[in-house]
């Protein structure tokens, strides 16, 4: 899964999803601290033991007592760290999912139904995938035959594309292209001829695409400056920290949240399970 920086017109900075990580961690240090802290001192102090009496406790202690006490238990129950990690980083996923479950459910219109997001296989389909990407991401470009198989398979199936262009400049330049390419009615032909680029997607690859699938690249160059392009960037780029997406591809297919590449499969397990959702 790809992620990254991304820039507006290949100067400007929209946002930076890789700090997910960075305060992901950062946050989970204090509690970390703490859970180890209170769990030595329970380990440690007679006075919280049941049924006995205190005859020291760590009030009583020397600080340098104390912590030296703290330090010999966690250097010889070294597991105690590993677990309280653990345990913090899946209540941390938990959490995570659960605001991603709720983000979805109050960005639902927003995400299936925007006017600006190109639309493709059948825009009438009962179920709709929606895929957000990075013309530059080898993991997007390895998925994409299964999405071509998904909707040749399914004539139900509406696919919603979020361009997600998260690895610099030429992404961002490409993904502006294609949604300029929308305006002369060759989107789904631009799209699918850019997954099967080799190499680096920038300003001349986009180019050869365009003139080898019949746009023409005057008037798509100029539509590129529309400032309504760079907005429909931004609001999906809000709408994936919303959903927790912070890397390429992602998915959404019904109640479903998909990070990273997955298989023609699991789409087809979770368009079918949305369609059964659907019909309840």
């Amino acid at each position: 899964m790809a992620d990254g920086l991304v820039l507006n017109g290949g100067s400007r900075e929209l946002t930076q999803l890789s700090r997910f990580t960075g305060r992901r961690f950062g946050f989970l240090l204090l509690p970390l601290l703490l859970i180890i802290a209170a769990g030595a001192w329970y380990l440690l102090d007679p006075g919280f033991r049941v049924g006995q009496q205190p005859t020291t406790t760590s009030e009583n202690l020397p600080q340098d007592t104390f912590e030296r006490r703290v330090r010999d238990y966690l250097v010889a129950n070294p597991e105690v760290i590993v677990e309280a990690m653990q345990n913090l980083e899946r209540k941390q996923r938990e959490a995570e999912q659960t605001e991603a479950q709720a983000a979805l459910t109050a960005h639902r219109d927003e995400l299936l139904n925007s006017p600006e997001s190109p639309v493709g296989g059948n825009p009438q389909g009962d179920v709709t995938m929606v895929e957000f990407f990075d013309y530059n991401c080898p993991y997007c470009r390895q998925v994409a035959p299964a999405m071509v198989e998904a909707e040749e398979d399914d004539p139900q199936l509406r696919i919603v594309y979020k361009e997600f262009p998260i690895l610099g400049p030429n992404s961002v330049f490409a993904a502006r292209a294609a949604l300029a390419a929308r305006r002369q009615n060759l989107y789904p032909q631009f799209h699918k001829a850019m997954m099967q680029v080799s190499g680096t997607a920038d300003e001349e690859q986009v180019i050869s695409v365009a003139e080898e699938i019949g746009l023409n690249v005057e008037r798509l160059r100029t539509d590129m400056q529309d400032p309504a392009i760079d907005a429909e960037v931004e609001r999906n780029l809000a709408l994936a920290r919303a959903l927790r997406i912070n890397g390429t591809p992602g998915f959404v297919i019904g109640d479903e949240i998909l990070r990273g590449a997955t298989d023609l499969q699991t789409m087809q397990r979770l368009i079918d399970q949305a369609r059964k959702d659907r019909g309840r």
